[in-house]
């Protein structure tokens, strides 16, 4: 492993140290049992097999959960050796579990570079780490990609060298979402390059160079310039690139920039002018406007409010951690640095300021026209001025543009909708071509004259996009990342199988391109889905549905890649076909899809900015030629063919340009990953991250792996790491080649030999034979070292047992003296030795004996000393001792003497405590039962009292019913004028359906009319014929022949402009007809309904007249009752008056509403009749305007035919209301009534309750008063 110091504090972040990763690997692990099951929050998750039966498995996840489900939802999991591994080809077990868990570890560690295969992965960390400092730089340069961390300067720095090398161009292809840090990759790519192939000093040969800076500063200045006008925030991403690019760099043949070039796609226009919420416009216009060049501002004559502009203010108008101020610094200064001249510094900034005043012009609609008018034109005065034209010409081309028809130009009426559409698409189109020329400047300060040899391009587009409302665009991205998939499909396996080839591995060619062939056909090819809507666009008739029907005509069920929406509940907007794309089905909405391919202009603007002062307009729209100016020459109607060119052709083109581009270069892949929506740093969301995989071809590129052999392995490597499976299959006395040896290994053991090949250098396993191996080899080595530890805990053990044996043996040779010593123990000559010995040292001993005297006796005296000491404090210890335990018994003897004095009060308080509260709680008890007794005599008055006035209630009650009983009869009075309306309703509709029936036959004669149209047709078509072939018989002489043929070549333009004319004015007819017929389609339902509502309420009708029937027999029922109830008999006569009031003036409307109808059929006829008189002499115009009239005001008379209906039926429902209410009331005092009577009884029953309880209380306080007279006497 390299040394990782050389790269700083960056280290920590490209790859873990030789400890950490020792212990992430040596974990235990079974790999027949451990795996990954699916998840519904975490995807996939860790899990143990404990039982397989019948394709059914059961699993414990680690959270400790139970589940059966089947044996291919299972997924193999990798052995921890292979933990944050940095490429993930080389894992044994290639699937999404596991490529999402190493992809998430690595993440959690902040490792955000990762390769699998031939690409590198990265995911966007959301901070900022310290990985592209210039001494990361530096530890890169000149390193191979196996001898360094993952990187993206690995990536360029193999790129650089490869071409070098090899002398060949190369690519860096780097996708992904937006958000996903393809900007930022694309940066460091070329601070590299700038880095490691700088010049150093500015160019002599090139004199730009010395004015603005040197050519690597140029290359990275362009980036502030073009994300300035080019990158704006997002939902998911503050700095979003909305174009994607390609950026070549040049080289010389020493490996030195030379130049660099820019070529951009699909600039997104329609931001220019409409935001989502929370996101925002391009970053230009916000720098402009935050004031920190104030001289902007009074040259573009703006405010610093954005909210003071339409285009700018549909979203946000701030973004977190971005100062607009020091971006619009930065932004000038690169334009500075890139050679811009002030003219062209300054007219982009007016033509920017220029959209945000032309996003504040208001029209609005002239009264009784079609016609808009400018409502203020200061908005159209700026933009004017900054643009360098005539403000009245511009407003003047907006609201009424120049068309040509036939040979002839003429003004053009436009409603506001059609002139803010052309205000919108003029702002886009200023925008992108501005856009364009910026790419086109900054090419042109690059472009040196210094040789160039070689090149490596970086392009940096949006990756495939499924959303929930997928147009056209997102068509062309897909369609992009289609052809870009299928170009990594075929190298990555080009490149694969070549190998196969050199290595001499017996292989079929496959060309895994093919998988995405079908889906590109659709899209591209003659009739595909780009050539229908191109054909679309060629006709002037043609609408977005005409579009989908031809499309399903010549797919839908012919091509396996489109097919019919599925119907989705959860799906916000209409989808209207699905294309089967390699990510996935994407639902495509083609509304407005054929004015975004034709992109139209208002030319008569478009030739104002031709003609503007302002030098960059000008030339921004030179080449533009419109289509009314495309029939003078065969030069100009090329440069109207080119000029032309809709957006998916030119879309078409481009992408072409770049795969040949691409296919003649040797390509590096950047898969760029978003963890989360959220923006949260290490967070990651497992369902979007393997959404992307999919989407991107990071899982593709896994499944065509899995199809050839990823791992492969050198024989020499292979012969030592795995020999120990089968040691005896290779002789050790004899040298044998590392081929043969592998050979004869993998044949001796018990694999499927289907799985590998031999090549000349290497031996090639399918995916996951090398992790079957490696878990044969950890068995073996597991069983190696157990018998390994087994010996050596036998040799231990052996040696622990010599060490017993000589202890024994000690043991033996001790006792053996000892017996023999005391054997010899009273031996006399033992003894004898035993007293000689000493002797023979006796003056030391003297010496000896005289010291040991000495400390004898100072030793004595101290000990006597002491002991005499000891006495004393034991005598004056054992009088302490004494008086101590006189104190303990007299101590004690008080305390005995305190708790029973202590006791003895306790015991009297308590007695004292109890009387009391015995005395205290009689006396509540007295003063209880003294108030219950008196609430009782409240609560017995009162019910009296309630009982009265129940009684009261009943007498009112029966009164109202009396009332009730004349209020029916009123009720029966107003159902017999509801039937009388009802009546008058019938003839009203009698009277419509007659009308209904003139209409038909006014329509049948505009039928008519039309036929004999259709007739002059072909009569003019006849005559036109004819005229024609007067033209072929006058071929004679020549120049009669040129003569006749130009007269005859004028009449023959006039005539088809006439039968043109004729034409339209037929489509129109027929277009009226259709609406007639549609219209009184609605007034036959309109009748329809009116019929079904009168009989739902004839139905209502019947079913009160049979509750009232119901009710009248109540009443009778209830006469007896309620006579006393007299007294509100003048509240109901007034009630009365006031309904016999309401229905004169119901009758009163009624005679009106006749009236008016009667008076509304004379005046039908009348226009009628004169209808029919001016219907035979009128133009066809004419009678399309009178015949529209006649049927607008006939809809006029059935909507207030209508509303009087409506009228009537809302008083109907009125008088319904209050019958339903009298006879909701008259059942409530019924109910009323039963449970006054019932809370009599309750009430009566309640009384005697109280009365008993009562007596039971006078009784208990007669008991208590004496026993508290006899306690008193007691304690007295």
């Amino acid at each position: 492993m390299m040394d990782m110091t050389e790269f700083g504090e960056a280290a920590p972040f490209l790859r873990k140290s030789e400890k950490e990763l020792m212990m992430l690997q040596t974990v235990a692990f079974d790999g027949k049992k451990k795996c990954w099951v699916p998840d519904e929050k975490k995807a996939y998750v860790e899990a143990e097999i404990t039982e397989s039966s019948g394709g059914k498995v059961t699993v414990e996840t680690t959270e400790g959960k139970t589940m059966t489900i089947k044996e291919d939802d299972v997924q193999s999991m990798n052995p921890p050796k292979f933990d944050m591994i940095e490429d993930m080809a080389m894992l044994t077990h290639l699937n999404e579990a596991s490529v999402l868990y190493n992809l998430r570890k690595r993440y959690s560690n902040w490792m955000i570079y990762t390769y699998s295969g031939l690409f590198c992965v990265t995911i966007n960390p959301y901070k900022w780490l310290p990985v592209y400092k210039p001494e990361v730089v530096a530890a890169y340069k000149g390193k191979r990609r196996s001898e360094a961390p993952p990187h993206i300067f690995s990536i360029a720095d193999n790129a650089y060298h490869d071409m070098l090398r090899n002398r060949e161009n190369q690519s860096m292809l780097i996708t992904g979402e937006s958000g996903a840090g393809k900007t930022v990759n694309t940066k460091r790519v070329i601070q590299y390059f700038a880095t490691v192939a700088a010049l150093g000093e500015p160019g002599k040969k090139n004199v730009s160079l010395l004015v603005a800076g040197t050519l690597e500063d140029q290359i990275i200045q362009a980036n502030p310039a073009l994300e300035a006008f080019g990158n704006a925030k997002t939902l998911r991403n503050d700095n979003s690139s909305r174009f994607g690019k390609f950026i070549r760099i040049h080289f010389g043949t020493t490996g030195k920039l030379s130049s660099a070039d820019i070529e951009i796609y699909l600039l997104e226009k329609s931001r220019v002018i409409f935001q989502q919420p929370g996101e925002r416009d391009y970053h230009i216009f916000y720098q402009i406007l935050s004031g920190k060049k104030p001289e902007l501002l009074d040259m573009l004559l703006v405010s610093t409010n954005p909210y003071d502009y339409h285009f700018c203010s549909q979203g946000v108008v701030t973004v977190d951690n971005l100062d607009d101020g020091e971006e619009l610094m930065a932004t000038d200064q690169a334009m500075d640095i890139l050679g811009f001249v002030p003219d062209e510094k300054y007219g982009s900034y007016k033509l920017t300021g220029a959209i945000m005043h032309f996003g504040n012009m208001k029209f609005k609609q002239r009264p009784r026209e079609e016609q808009a008018e400018a409502d203020g034109t200061e908005s159209a005065d700026k933009a004017a001025y900054l643009m360098g034209i005539n403000s009245s010409d511009l407003v003047k081309g907006l609201l009424h543009p120049r068309v040509k028809v036939g040979n002839e130009y003429v003004t053009k009426g436009q409603s506001v909708e059609q002139v803010l559409y052309a205000v919108g698409a003029l702002s886009k189109a200023v925008y992108d071509r501005m856009f364009k020329w910026l790419v086109v400047r900054i090419n042109k300060t690059l472009d040196t004259k210094l040789p160039r040899q070689f090149f490596i391009g970086v392009l940096d587009i949006a990756g495939f996009e499924i959303f929930d409302f997928n147009s056209f665009e997102q068509l062309c991205i897909n369609y992009t990342n289609e052809k870009l998939q299928q170009f990594f499909n075929h190298h990555m396996f080009v490149l694969e199988q070549e190998e196969y080839k050199k290595e001499g591995i017996e292989w079929v060619f496959i060309d895994f391109g093919m998988d995405l062939q079908a889906c590109i056909d659709l899209i591209e090819k003659p009739l595909g889905i780009l050539s229908i809507l191109e054909e679309e666009c060629m006709f002037p008739k043609a609408t977005d549905m005409t579009f989908k029907a031809k499309l399903y005509d010549n797919h839908l069920g012919k091509s396996p890649n489109l097919q019919k929406p599925r119907p989705d509940k959860k799906r916000k907007y209409e989808a209207h076909f699905e294309l089967l794309h390699y990510a996935g089905a994407v639902p495509y909405n083609i509304i407005g899809w054929l004015e975004k391919n034709k992109d139209p202009l208002n030319e008569t603007v478009v030739g104002i900015f031709q003609k503007s002062s302002n030098k960059l307009l000008a030339s921004l729209f030179e080449s533009y030629v419109g289509a009314d100016s495309a029939d003078q020459g065969g030069e100009k109607k090329r440069k109207k063919g080119a000029s032309f060119q809709t957006v998916s052709s030119l879309h078409k083109e481009n992408l072409n340009k770049l795969m040949t581009n691409l296919r003649s270069t040797a390509p590096h892949f950047v898969r760029c990953i978003i963890p989360n929506e959220s923006k949260t740093p290490g967070a990651m969301d497992a369902f979007l991250v393997l959404h992307q995989l999919r989407c991107n071809g990071v899982l593709e590129g896994i499944r065509i792996c899995r199809k050839g052999f990823p791992n492969r392995v050198l024989y020499a490597d292979f012969k030592q790491r795995y020999r120990i499976l089968n040691p005896g299959a290779i002789p050790e006395d004899k040298f044998v080649d590392s081929r043969k040896a592998a050979e004869k290994l993998l044949a001796s053991l018990d694999i499927d030999h289907n799985q590998y090949r031999f090549g000349h250098t290497k031996v090639f396993f399918k995916a996951g034979l090398l992790g079957h191996l490696e878990e044969m080899r950890d068995e073996r080595l597991a069983k190696i070292l157990t018998m390994i530890q087994a010996r050596a805990r036998g040799r231990l053990m052996r040696i622990e047992f010599q060490k017993i044996v000589e202890r024994r043996d000690a043991l033996l040779v001790i006792q053996w003296n000892i017996r023999a010593f005391m054997a010899v123990k009273n031996w006399p000559w033992m003894k004898l030795f035993f007293k000689i010995k000493p002797l023979l040292k006796s003056a030391e001993t003297e010496k000896e004996m005289a010291n040991m005297k000495e400390e004898f006796l100072k030793l004595k005296e101290a000990l006597e000393k002491s002991e005499a000491r000891r006495k004393e404090l034991e005598e004056k210890q054992v009088s302490l001792v004494q008086e101590k335990n006189d104190l303990l018994l007299q101590l004690q003897a008080e305390q005995d003497t305190l708790a029973d004095a202590e006791e003895r009060c306790d015991l009297l308080i308590k007695s004292k405590i109890q009387l009391e509260a015995k005395v205290k709680e009689l006396t509540e008890r007295v003063e209880d039962e003294e108030e219950m007794n008196s609430e009782l005599t409240s609560k017995k008055r009162k019910l009296e009292d309630e009982c009265s006035e129940l009684k009261k209630d009943i007498d009112d009650l029966e009164i109202t019913l009396a009332k009730v009983e004349k209020e029916k009869h009123a009720t029966e009075n107003k159902v017999k004028n509801l039937t009388e309306e009802m009546a008058t309703l019938d003839e009203n509709i009698s009277k419509l359906t007659k009308e209904k029936k003139s209409l038909q036959e006014a329509h049948q004669q505009v039928l008519d009319d039309l036929q004999a149209e259709e007739d002059k047709v072909n009569t003019l078509s006849k005559a036109k014929v004819k005229l024609e072939q007067q033209v072929d018989d006058l071929e004679g002489s020549l120049e009669q022949e040129k003569k006749v043929r130009m007269d005859l070549e004028r009449a023959k333009r006039k005539l088809e402009g006439d039968l043109k004319l004729t034409q339209e004015s037929v489509m129109d007819l027929e277009n009226d007809k259709l609406q007639m017929e549609e219209k009184l389609k609605k007034k036959e339902f309109e009748i329809s309904q009116m019929n079904s509502k009168i009989e739902d309420e004839q139905a209502i009708v019947m079913q009160l007249q049979k509750k009232i029937k119901e009710l009248q027999a109540r009443i009778e029922e209830l006469e007896e009752e309620l006579e006393a109830e007299r007294a509100a008999r003048a509240k109901v006569e007034k009630q009365r008056s006031d309904l016999a009031r309401e229905l004169e003036e119901l009758s009163e409307r009624l005679e009106e509403a006749g009236g008016a109808t009667a008076a509304q059929l004379e005046m039908n006829k009348k226009r009628e009749a004169e209808f029919l008189k001016s219907f035979l002499f009128a133009t066809p115009a004419t009678l399309r305007k009178k015949h529209a009239d006649s049927v607008a005001e006939m809809g006029e008379q059935l909507d207030n035919l209508q509303r009087v209906k409506q009228k009537l039926e809302k008083e109907k429902s009125e008088l319904k209301m209050e019958v339903d209410d009298l006879s909701s009331n008259m059942e409530q005092m019924v109910k009323g009534k039963a449970n006054a009577e019932k809370l009599c009884r309750t009430y009566e029953d309640h009384l005697n309750e109280a009365k008993t309880k009562l007596e039971e209380m006078t009784r208990l306080m007669n008991d208590l008063t004496t026993q508290k007279t006899k306690l008193q006497s007691e304690n007295g």
